[in-house]
């Protein structure tokens, strides 16, 4: 008994062994309820990500939608009605083939409100202002700082009088969800640009019309393609080429084919490089001067709306970066050949007229009246083949998707900032 002892099992053993399969199935019966925990977890998951995606898009479409229509047609006036028009398009989506809920009877209240949205701080800020903002001698800085800038619509949609069911999440006791979704849709300024929305082959420096970081309608310009003089070149011509932009520079037949023709062809877009020349075509010159000519008499503006690029060191590059778009009066172009006697100044223009004999006296009075300068600040001179033009300060139709800076034209595409 001793040796059968000692040769075999240990005292205990099948003790041991019992007490094993017993924390084997402990462990199978803890591990079972885990992953039966986490295949709840996944299932609910996976059906909740559907389901607040849902709403999420449903939320993006109203504040897209109310943002689309939150001014007038000329951004005179905000649009009381876009809140409706934010609520009808967020209540069009369904989620789970439920309605999406969407807390909002009228007015600014509840789920769908007009306000501000700050760019800088990321925050929007609830407003019942109907009022425009001018958007002139203003830095887009201040307009960002400005609660009372309307400029943005906030949608919430919900699913809380019938929340998303759960599955396994069941078996713990947890019945439902209920969940909610943001978007703010946001009007900036003209930035990216549908074919034929700019008028004219020319792009206009951002410098020569940003006074202090300021949209500026107190002063006049000149555009000078005969002298490329840092103080008079404040555009270029442009064949809106952005595909291979610093490639072989303009094409001028093509610039020559745009002027006084339909606008761009192709999209521009916001940020990239568009093809610029700041130097002389001729041909381009007098088609557009002609043009001018026959449009206007020479006795009113011509408006247009351009390109807006970016000119560091105020001169125009062969490829320079779009930063949006503006609207401009055409006052003046001078001719090709020289004229020191002034004979070819203006004698009459909308709000002006002088006849006097001498031409460099009705000159003067000319830049005088619709302050004309240089970029140095000094008034515009008579030079040859010269385009004169102030920016315009009307409410203009708003143009193009959001993202560019403030050149006085609000977008009309919005985009959601959250």
């Amino acid at each position: 008994m001793g040796d059968e002892l000692r040769m075999g099992n240990p005292p205990g053993f099948f003790r041991i062994i019992n007490n094993r399969h017993g924390i084997v199935a402990v462990i199978i019966a803890t591990l079972t309820i885990v992953f039966a925990g986490l295949a709840a977890l996944a299932i609910d998951l996976s059906h909740l990500f559907v389901v607040r995606n849902e709403l999420q898009n449903a939320a993006d479409a109203g504040a897209l939608a109310g943002a689309r229509f939150l001014y007038d047609n000329n951004g005179t006036a905000v649009n009381a009605a876009a809140n409706l028009t934010a609520y009808n398009a967020a209540i069009a989506n369904r989620s789970e083939k439920v309605p999406v809920e969407v807390n909002w009877s009228g007015g600014n209240n509840g789920d769908i409100q007009r306000g501000h949205w700050s760019l800088a701080t990321r925050t929007f800020t609830p407003s019942d202002s109907l009022l425009p903002v001018s958007l002139w001698d203003t830095s887009w800085e201040e307009l960002d700082r400005n609660p009372n800038f309307i400029n943005a619509i906030r949608v919430r949609t919900r699913r809380e009088n019938r929340p998303a069911a759960s599955f396994l999440a069941g078996i713990f006791g947890i019945k439902n969800f209920v969940l909610s979704s943001e978007a703010i849709g946001y009007i900036g300024f003209a930035g990216t640009l549908a074919p034929f929305e700019v008028d004219q082959p020319i792009a206009i420096c951002s410098q020569s019309i940003l006074f202090n970081g300021r949209y500026s309608c107190t002063v006049g310009r000149m555009i000078n393609s005969g002298q490329l003089v840092a103080a008079h070149e404040t555009a270029g011509w442009t064949d809106y080429n952005q595909v291979n932009p610093c490639l072989g520079g303009t094409n001028s037949s093509d610039v020559r084919s745009f002027v006084c023709g339909d606008g761009n062809p192709e999209p521009i877009i916001l940020g990239a490089p568009v093809s610029t020349n700041g130097g002389e075509i001729s041909a381009a010159f007098k088609k557009f001067r002609d043009c001018w000519a026959g449009k206007t008499g020479k006795t009113k503006p011509w408006k247009l709306t351009l390109l807006v690029i970016d000119c560091p060191g105020n001169n125009v590059s062969p490829c320079e970066r779009v930063v949006g778009a503006v609207t401009v009066n055409i006052i003046w172009i001078t001719g090709e050949g020289e004229d020191p006697k002034y004979n070819e100044a203006p004698t009459e223009m909308e709000k002006w007229s002088n006849q006097n004999p001498d031409g460099s006296v009705r000159w003067a009075s000319f830049v005088k009246r619709f302050r004309l300068k240089n970029l140095d600040n000094t008034p515009a001179l008579y030079e040859k083949k010269s385009i004169y033009f102030l920016p315009d300060c009307e409410p203009q139709i708003p143009t193009g998707r959001s993202g560019g800076q403030n050149f006085g034209i609000l977008a009309k595409i919005p985009v959601l900032v959250k």
